[in-house]
């Protein structure tokens, strides 16, 4: 710091010691040293909702819904659903509950497949004021993936402005851009590093603002499955970095016609299984028998 033009070495101690005392500050809030016991910790999590997906089936793989403080991955190849899904809990995250008071939702585009006429059909669906519903959602086209983190502070800013408005926070999806912006084996150490800030932001959103945090993802040819004749050879982008960083991971697969089948890849509490939807004109909807 004290390399930068302007910055003597006493402004240095000065900025020293405001971050100390703002980290002791943070510190005594958690509690003593930042630590807090494991009921006072369940005393905070009481404020977890769960935004309903359309779908009971679905949801019920989800433990209820897609879970706030928390980062939900849907990953699969394309037209499995991530969008529509995405799309659907736009209009759901609205809808108040007996356990959940409903809210705003923020948008982030990075492919270009959000469709305000698809969210009107859903909104018709659950006989919504469509006018209200859309002025309810918030929406961003990320061109790169410096913009990508850029809008991910101005949603923070819009949260913490609107504090206990906005419940969900969508990305679709998370590693589109960061695919064109960083191309080859050469550029790979400096995608993961830029993918792990933003991701470590999402998490910091999601918890600070208590909202539902949902990220599409995309699937990539796994050269190595041949070798150890996996079934299916195919694997979501993104590597460990954004492995560790989701919550939960749901993988999404084609079943017959409209048929979709989600299946939990990885959670910290859900067990492995599977649950049927369809996409309907209404969004993702339970199957019909």
């Amino acid at each position: 710091m004290i390399n930068i033009k302007g910055l003597s070495e006493a402004k240095v101690d000065k900025i020293k010691e405001v971050l100390t005392a703002a980290a002791k500050l943070f510190g005594s809030l958690l509690g003593s040293g930042g630590f807090i016991t494991a009921s006072a910790l369940c005393d905070r999590r009481r404020s977890v909702f769960r935004i309903p997906s359309g779908s009971s089936a679905l949801d019920r793989l989800l433990g209820g819904g897609f879970e706030s403080m928390a980062i939900t991955e849907i990953f699969g190849e394309f037209r499995c659903g991530k969008t529509q899904i995405c799309h659907t809990c736009c209009v759901t995250c609205q809808i108040p509950t007996d356990n959940y008071p409903g809210g705003k939702a923020l948008f982030i585009d990075t492919e270009h497949t959000f469709r305000p006429e698809r969210l009107r059909d859903i909104g018709h669906r659950f006989d919504l004021d469509i006018e209200a519903m859309l002025e309810n959602i918030l929406y961003a086209r990320a061109y790169t993936s410096e913009q990508q983190m850029d809008l991910l502070d101005m949603a923070a800013a819009k949260f913490h402005e609107e504090s206990g408005v906005f419940r969900l926070l969508i990305i679709d999806s998370v590693m589109a851009l960061f695919r064109v912006d960083f191309s080859g084996r050469g550029e790979l150490a400096e995608r993961q590093q830029k993918l792990a800030q933003l991701l470590s932001r999402l998490q910091k959103i999601s918890e600070e603002y208590n909202v539902a945090v949902v990220i599409t993802n995309q699937m990539t040819a796994d050269p190595g499955a041949t070798m150890s004749f996996q079934a299916d050879p195919k694997k979501p982008i993104g590597g460990h970095v954004l492995a560790h960083a989701s919550t939960t991971r749901v993988s999404l697969r084609k079943g017959k016609g409209e048929v979709r089948i989600a299946k939990i890849y990885d959670s910290p509490e859900l067990p492995e299984s599977e649950a049927h939807f369809a996409i309907t004109l209404g969004g993702i909807a339970d199957t019909i028998d």
